[in-house]
Parts: structure tokens; sequence; C-alpha cells
């Protein structure tokens, strides 16, 4: 050891001597040199480390003295680039050009390295690897083929999601990802068109370092090789909010039933015949029936609308209903699913009695082809038309005019179970009307996508006693590639109509339509908004909606003026003069036809490209009416033209309606996406105010937002009513803006002098607490509530135990922090005086059902005596209260502010997710924590504190070995658009799948019941 001490001196190294005791072990001695020799190479800079520590080296090689030469540690300081494993002799694997921690832009230039040798470079060392583009190729693939064979070789898993696009996929190639690498891949079978245009890869690895590639290239030699295309590659450590994003995004578009597997023996001849007809050479002829056993499910536009017509029959009692989607969304095959539903429920053997109705052969062979595939029986029901008569007579599809007076008389009303009746705008004809008059079926459908009719009588006031069950909403046609996206302009028109009087909800027609054939500025700014917003305006197919006959008439013959080829229609024009006019007009002989109150199917020509929308409406229903007119998909039409002119108009007039219809925004929500010109909307879709326009807009909303008590009272004495139901029907006021800013039915009665009650002393307190209630959506619960808020209420302790916890329930939505009572009677007791308040609950109870639109479904198992129902809404003090965490001596709800719930009695963890946070708590990667991958999935992420190893953590994980259970509660927003905290939806009971992390835990939960498609479309990662 001396000798060693002494070598280092010689090397310069003597300053080591103060922190080395020469009286140590010769071990301990050692240790201490190399600590003192380690300090101070900290100290130094990399090159001169490494110098110093060769030189260290050098002077103790014991062999130097023999001319055998010293080790050395390197030439020179270099940096640790990666750990690769070798391949074969003297091969590794290669490193991408691009550091895996960087981010690149990838052109293909010269300079570059080309987008095939950066990928087959980081196949080399994923873990897992994804793939997303519009189209595979065979000679991209081989580009590839040697890497993903390797990672094939080394069990890694490639996921890979594409589509039929333009016929563009090579079906060999897709054989041979699943046949020779073991990918699993998935198909979009959409011919007509793609919502995918993604181009994208990432690389899973276990090392944390993470890398993906998004941009212009499709599996495809030019892509990969030389054409001019632009890529970004993304890093988990330069980029982790983008990755997240990617990975959850991609999830979600995985586990969508849009998406199929794609197996070669089971799918070759199915994905051909896709890409046939998606290249344009598919063969003519009908479509063939497809009976794979695979079973037919609803896309999530369509599970939306079977949701509301099974709550319509089961919640609200309804059994003639009327189902409105727009042509070309499958309101077909809603009707077979729906009737394979109303089968599998009804328990029995056979097939309810059907009988089909349609006007047309060639729709009821199609409909028959349809429910054949959805019901998987190629031998399922009879025609009744051209000639043809069933044998059976049980499930009939027949045209309208096969069913004659004598025909109708051979069978009992009774005798079909299930009465669907497409094209239901026809229903109002005579023959149609023998049909429906003769038949008492359990079950009446009728199917349209035109409920409006020419003379005024909508098929929804005739036979359903005003409602539509089902009708497809504006966005969810849009955002599912359903309907032509849409560019809506509001554009400022100068009209003052704030003199005009007001009635009955809307302007006064005849004078709205003087003053508006008599304006001559007008006329001339929609020509010039037509010429500047229209590429072509020579080309245009357009419909003008007019207030009157005689404005009609007044802007055709002012186009026709200004050279436009325009006519003008009404419901007194002879039938063969409209349908000359329509004539041409889809010929493109007429430009532009100017009608008044022609909504009907005559007037819903695909080709019509542009509306003019010259008359005011704050009516949802009549705008939607119009902008449906041009929303019909053709392949030369790519976006729909709308002009709406904006007057400035009088403080009844309302705006929110027709946005609120295009954008699915609340009140609230609404004006603030005007302020920022709307930036989230359907793709494609624009909405634009211009100049003044906005500002008359936005201004119209915010008076409306800010309706005052006394606002509402003067509304209130104007109608003269004191039921809250009748008040909100007239004033198309929804039940939320009475409750804002502590305001209440009651308090606005008395403001109004319509109040027939004497105030109660602690009365102000409790109204404050009505809007609490505005959520129930369940016919057990609202039953409960009413029960409790009788004259002649039931005492708490007579209650059965499952009464006693909706009572519960219902005392501490009341009072969250038990109101200063020693017990529930005393409440109760307390609650039997105030009149007022208990007519307003049972009132806004009974409002509130009316509009629930989702079907609650009964926990059972360990849950089943808990007094909550899944897909219903519920306050955190209900909540609280079901699960007995709420009562006397217990957690009080009101000051209850913790995420996750542990019940004892019910050994269930319960968690209370809000979806969407408010701006002030957003951040980039915050929408990425708790999400729905599925319908059955969902992505949940663990308060921070929480380690996959502490106790929650294991319960969380281990849960069903160990007899614990897990609730999902889900809301959207944190706040209403009246600033109270917004109810959970129950999702259901769910079971452990995976996590990933700790600290927090980001866990995958499956749950025991399917999303409501409405949930699933705010709810998934992909949707936001």
């Amino acid at each position: 050891m001396q000798q060693q001490m002494e070598r280092l001196h010689a090397a310069g190294w003597k300053a080591i001597d103060d922190e080395v005791s020469e009286e140590s072990s010769p071990h301990v001695l050692a240790r201490h040199i190399g600590e003192a020799v380690g300090r101070r190479l900290a100290q130094l800079t990399p090159d001169r480390r490494v110098a110093a520590a060769n030189q260290i080296m050098a002077s103790l090689a014991t062999g130097a003295e023999d001319g055998v030469e010293p080790d050395t540690i390197a030439e020179g300081p270099r940096q640790l680039l990666a750990l690769a494993e070798k391949e074969a002799p003297g091969v590794y694997a290669v490193r991408p050009l691009t550091p895996l921690s960087e981010t690149a832009l990838i052109t293909n230039a010269p300079d570059d390295p080309s987008l095939g040798s950066e990928l087959r470079a980081e196949l080399a060392t994923a873990d897992r690897i994804d793939l997303l583009c519009a189209f595979v190729k065979w000679y991209g693939l081989r580009v590839l083929e040697d890497s993903l064979r390797a990672a094939a070789e080394r069990g890694v898993p490639i996921r890979v999601i594409t589509t039929t696009y333009i016929g563009a996929t090579d079906r060999h190639a897709l054989d041979r990802l699943v046949r020779d690498f073991g990918a699993q891949v998935k198909v979009n079978y959409e011919t007509r068109s793609t919502r995918l245009h993604a181009k994208a890869w990432m690389f899973r690895r276990d090392s944390g370092f993470d890398t993906a590639y998004v941009g212009s290239s499709n599996l495809s030699k030019a892509a990969l090789l030389d054409g001019l295309e632009w890529n970004v590659r993304l890093s988990s450590v330069a980029t982790p909010a983008v990755l997240k994003k990617f990975e959850g995004t991609f999830d979600a578009y995985w586990n969508d039933i849009a998406f199929e597997s794609y197996d070669p023996k089971r799918d070759a001849d199915r994905l051909d015949d896709a890409l046939r007809t998606a290249g344009g050479s598919a063969s003519g002829g009908e479509a063939r029936i497809s009976l794979s056993g695979l079973e037919v499910r609803p896309y999530p536009h369509q599970a939306d609308m079977l949701e509301r017509l099974r709550v319509a029959r089961e919640v609200h009692g309804h059994h003639r209903n009327l189902l409105v989607a727009a042509t070309g969304t499958g309101k077909t095959v809603m009707a077979a699913l729906d009737y394979r539903e109303l089968h599998r429920r009804s328990g029995g053997r056979h097939y309810p009695r059907l009988l089909f109705v349609a006007h047309r052969k060639e729709i009821l062979k199609q409909s028959l082809r349809v429910y054949r595939e959805v019901l998987d029986d190629a031998s399922f029901g009879e025609p009744l038309f051209s000639g043809e008569l069933p044998r059976d007579w049980k499930h009939v599809f027949a045209s309208v005019q096969s069913l004659t007076e004598q025909r109708l008389e051979q069978f009992a009303p009774d005798h079909f179970d299930i009465v669907v009746v497409d094209e239901f705008h026809h229903a109002t004809a005579a023959t149609y009307r023998r049909v429906l008059g003769h038949f008492q079926p359990r079950q009446l459908l009728g199917l349209t996508a035109t409920p409006e009719r020419a003379d005024g009588l909508n098929v929804q006031d005739a036979f359903f006693d005003g409602r539509i069950a089902a009708e497809m909403r504006l966005w969810e046609a849009l955002d599912n590639d359903l309907l032509c996206p849409f560019h809506y302009f509001g554009v400022p028109d100068g009209t003052d109509l704030r003199r005009l009087d007001w009635r009955a909800g809307s302007y006064d027609q005849t004078a709205l339509g003087e003053l508006f054939s008599a304006d001559d500025a007008r006329a001339r700014i929609v020509i010039k908004q037509v010429r500047d917003k229209v590429p072509d305006p020579t080309a245009i197919r357009a419909l003008g909606f007019c207030v009157s006959r005689k404005h009609a008439h007044f802007m055709a013959r002012y186009f026709r003026d200004a050279g436009f080829e325009a006519e003008a229609l009404d419901s007194t024009s002879p039938a063969d003069v409209r349908e000359d006019v329509l004539s041409r007009l889809r010929e493109g002989r007429t430009q532009i036809v100017f009608s008044v109150d022609l909504f009907n199917e005559g007037l819903d020509i695909p080709d019509v490209d542009t509306l003019l929308l010259l008359r005011p409406t704050s009516s949802a229903t009549i705008f939607l009416q119009q902008l449906g007119r041009g929303l019909r998909r053709t392949p030369d039409k790519p976006v729909l033209t709308v002009l709406d002119f904006i007057g400035q108009h009088r403080a009844e007039f309302r705006f929110e309606e027709q946005f609120r219809a295009m954008t699915n925004l609340s009140r609230g929500r609404l004006l603030e996406h005007a302020e920022h010109d709307f930036p989230v909307l359907p793709s494609g879709c624009q909405i634009i105010l211009e100049g003044k326009s906005k500002d008359l807009v936005l201004e119209n909303i915010r008076t409306q937002l800010k309706a005052t008590a006394q606002t509402l009272a003067r509304e209130v004495r104007a109608f003269h009513t004191p039921q809250l139901t009748d008040y909100l029907r007239e004033s198309r006021r929804e039940i939320r803006e009475l409750y804002k800013a502590g305001n209440s039915w009651t308090s606005i009665l008395r403001r109004a002098g319509l109040a027939e009650e004497p105030e109660q002393p602690g009365e102000a307190d409790l109204l404050k607490r009505v809007y609490a209630f505005l959520h129930v959506d369940d016919r057990e619960r609202a039953d409960a509530y009413l029960r409790m808020l009788r004259d002649d209420a039931p005492a708490y302790e007579s209650l059965s135990p499952r009464e006693q916890a909706y009572a519960r329930m219902l005392f501490f939505t009341l009072w969250d922090k038990a109101g200063g009572f020693s017990s529930y009677s005393e409440g109760f007791e307390a609650l039997r005086a105030q009149r007022a308040l208990r007519s307003e609950l049972r009132q806004v109870l009974r409002h509130v059902m009316e509009q629930a639109d989702h079907l609650p479904l009964p926990l059972e198992g360990p849950h089943a005596d808990i007094p909550l129902r899944i897909h219903s809404a519920y306050n955190r003090s209900e909540i609280l209260a079901a699960l007995g965490v709420a009562r006397f001596g217990g957690q009080m709800p009101g000051s209850f502010s913790q995420g996750v719930v542990w019940d004892e009695a019910h050994l269930t963890d319960a968690l209370l997710i809000t979806l969407e946070k408010n701006e002030k708590d957003f951040s980039p990667t915050v929408r990425y924590k708790d999400y729905a991958l599925s319908p059955r999935l969902f992505h949940w992420e663990s308060q921070n504190a929480i380690a996959d190893t502490s106790p929650t953590g294991l319960r969380y994980q281990q849960h069903e070995r160990r007899g614990s259970h897990v609730l999902l509660f889900a809301r959207r927003y944190k706040e209403t658009d009246i600033g109270k905290a917004h109810p959970w939806m129950l999702l259901g009971p769910a079971s452990y799948v995976q996590h990933e992390g700790s600290k927090p835990m980001a866990i995958t939960w499956r749950l025991h019941h399917e999303l409501p498609a409405d949930v699933w479309s705010y709810a998934s990662i992909a949707a936001g």
C-alpha cells in the first residue's frame, strides 16, 4: 500500500495525504484512497477528469516498468447513447439518428434520414408498436419487412389500425402483417368516406424512452423513402403530454366498434369487396346478405337513439313512438336492432309478430335484408308486395298499397305485436291512415327523416301527441361523418326589428313580411354575400327561407334582376309548378328557390349547397329543419354554405337556441365559445360571426343569461300561471334559469304576486337548495322523494330500510350539514310546515322526470340494498347518504371534498370522477388522466399519494380476490351553468384490469355495464 501511495505522490496527487489515515488497515486504507481520489476527480471538468483518471491508472500499473501498455478508461469523454443487444456476431441493433430524447422534422430531403431508415431503427429497440394509417401498401411493407420480422421474433406486440379508404390498401399486405409478423389488425370498412386520415407510429419502450412519428406518411414505398412527406418525430422526454394523448387516443380508436378485427381466414372476401367498392370498381346489383355469425352492433349515434326509444317506453310509458334521423344514418338498422332487443327482453322462444310497412318495394326488399342480417336469420320475414303473398303471416314486409281494406279485415287488430312504418311522413295519407287506424299493436314505431309537411301538419302532432321519442342530434351526425359539414356565416344586415310587435313567442309575421318585402338595401346585402361567400355563384343550388309569400316573390325578383335564375314557391303554388321548379333546381337550370314554410321531403334535395336564412327564428326546431335541407351528403358537395342575416332584435328574441343546436354547448359555455369564435366544432364545420353580428349575438346571449328575478317575475305575471311546467312551456326557458343567483320558483311567484302560501321561517335558506334536485332522473327515487313531500308524508320510523335510505338522501340534500337537527324525524317534522317549498319540489321533480333520457339499471349482488341506479345522476349528499357514509355522528356531506369514498359496510371504493376541468385547472396533461377507452373500459388516475404497493393501491389491484368492490361515478364538468356543483352519473361496478405507474397509479377499469352512448361521446379521449 505504501508503494501505491508513493506512485500517487509521484503523479502529483500528494494532497490526498491529508484525507487518508496511515494507521488504517490495508483494506480500509485502499477504500479511503479511492474515496479521496473520487472526490478530487468530481471537482474537475469532464475532459480533465478523464485525463486525470488515465494518469492515475498509468502510475499504478504494476507492469509499466516492463514495457507493458497500461490500461486506460477512454481516449476522451464520450456520452453513452444507447444499450444495444447483439443480434449476430459483431452485429448490434442500429440506433435512430435522432436521439430518443429529442424531436425532429423528417422531410425525406437528401440531407435528411429517410423515414424508412428511421423506422427500421425504431423497430429494432421497441417493446410495443402501434401504427395508424389510412392505407397499407405491399411495397411499403417490404421496406420494413426485416425489421418487422425481427420484432415478431422477439415477441413484440404490433397493433395496426387502417381503412378501406379509396380502395388503396393492398389486402395481401394486411394478410402478411397478420400471418408473418403476428400483428393485430383492425379495419374500418366504411366505404363512402373515412374519418381516419391520420398517419402515425408509436414505439413504446420498457425503459420509458417512448417515441412517435406523426405526419403525412401512410405505409407505402413513396411515403417511407422518396416522397415529399413531412413527419414529426416526438419523444416522451421532450413532449410527454403529446405522447400521452397519442397513447390514449390510439387505445380509444382500437376499442371503437367502427374498427373491426381482421382475420385473413375469415375476412379476406369481405375486405376485397369493401376495397373494390371504395375504389369504385364494384359491380352493381343487390347487396349480399352476410350471415357471419357476428352480432350486428349499433354505432354510438344509433345506440343513443335506441336508448332514448327504450326510455320513452319503460320510463315514460309511451308505446307509440317516432324515431327521426337523417337519410343515410341507418334508420332501418335501428328498427331491426330495436326489434331484436324487444325479442330478447320478452324472453319468448319465438319472434314477436311484426308488420313492416313502406310505400316502395325497394325499401321493403332492403329492409328485409337488414332484419335478416341483424337477426342472423336468412329465413326471417315474408314479402307482401309485387304479387308475392306470405305463407305464415307472422313477420310481414308489406307495401302500403297491398294492405287494402279487404285484406285488413282478415286480421284482428292485435294480430301483430309490433308495427313499424317507414317514411312515416306519408302517414297522413289515406292509405296509411287506414292501416294505422286498424292495427293496435303493443308497439308502434314510425321512422322518418322529415316529420314536417308542407300542409303544416307534423306527423308527431297527428299521431304521437307532439312527441318525438328519439331524434338524431345534429352534432352526433356530424361527428359520425353522416352529414355534410357546414360553414355558417352570421352576417349583419342593418335591419332594426326592435319596434315590431312580439306575439306568442315570435315577431308579428305580417309586419315582419311587410318590412322585409320593401327592404332593397337588405336584398342587395344578400346578393353581395352570395357573390362573396360562394366559389361559383352561377353554379349554386340554393334555398332561401322567407317570412311570407310576398317576401319570397320580392327576393326572387331581386335575384333575377341581378342575373340569377331564381324562383319563388309557397304552399299555394300548384303541384305541377312546384315539381317543375324543383326539377330545374335539381338539374342546375334554376339556381335559387325562395320558399315559405316548405320543409317537406320535396325540398330535401341532396345537391343543395347553399342556404339563405332570410327570416329570424329563435326556434331550434325550425332552425334545424332549415339547416337539414342542405346537409345531405353528395360526392360533389364538400360543404354546405349557410348565410344567416342578422338584425337588431327585441330583448325577447333568443339566438342561443339555434347556436346550441349547432354546437351541443350548454348555455353558459355557449357564451364563452362564441366569444372565442367557436374553436371546438365537429370536423369540417365553421361558425363565423362577421362584423357587428358577433356583438349582436353576444349581447343577446348575455342578456338571456342575465335574466333577473325581476325579469322572470314580469314574464310569470304575463303568463299568469303558478304552475312551473306551464310557465316553462310558454316561455321556452330551461328550468335551470329559474335557479340562478339564489332564485327559486316560489320567490319568483312572490315577486309576481301569485304565491298562495305565506312565507315560513327558514324557507329562504331551503329554497336555495331546490337547485340540488334538478338532476333527479329515476322513477323510484322521484317517487320516494314525492312520498316524503306530501302533506300526509309517513313518519321516518315507519319506512322500510330502503325507503329510509331514500329519506336520508332527501334529508342531506336539503341540509348538507344536518341543519341543526338531532334526528331525521325532527328534520322531516320541520319540513311539514314548509308548504310552499314542498309544493315547489313536487313540481320540480315531476318536471325533471319528464326530461329523463337514460334508462336506470338496478345495482345487484352485494350492492342490491344501496338505493342508487346505474346511469342515474346524483349529487354528493345523495351518494354519501346512500352509501351510509353521511349520517348523524358520521361524515357531513357539506364538509366532504375528497374524490374517493370508502364504504366500509359494503367494502366498496366509490370513485368520484370529473372528466373536464375548469379552465383555471386545465393543463396539457390533465385531460388525459380520466377518460373512457371504450364503452366498457375506463382509464382513471389515482390520487398522487397512492403507490401501487400501498394498502390502498393493493386493494384496488386485488379487490376481487379480497372481496371488495369498486363503483365509478363520473361527471363531465365540475360546475353547472348556474355555478352550482354538477352531479355525477353512476357508471356502475367496475373490475381492475391493469395499471401503470405509482404515485399516482393509472388504472384501467372494466365496467360491468356499457356507458350510455352520449356519455361515451364526451368521455372518450378521442372526442376530447
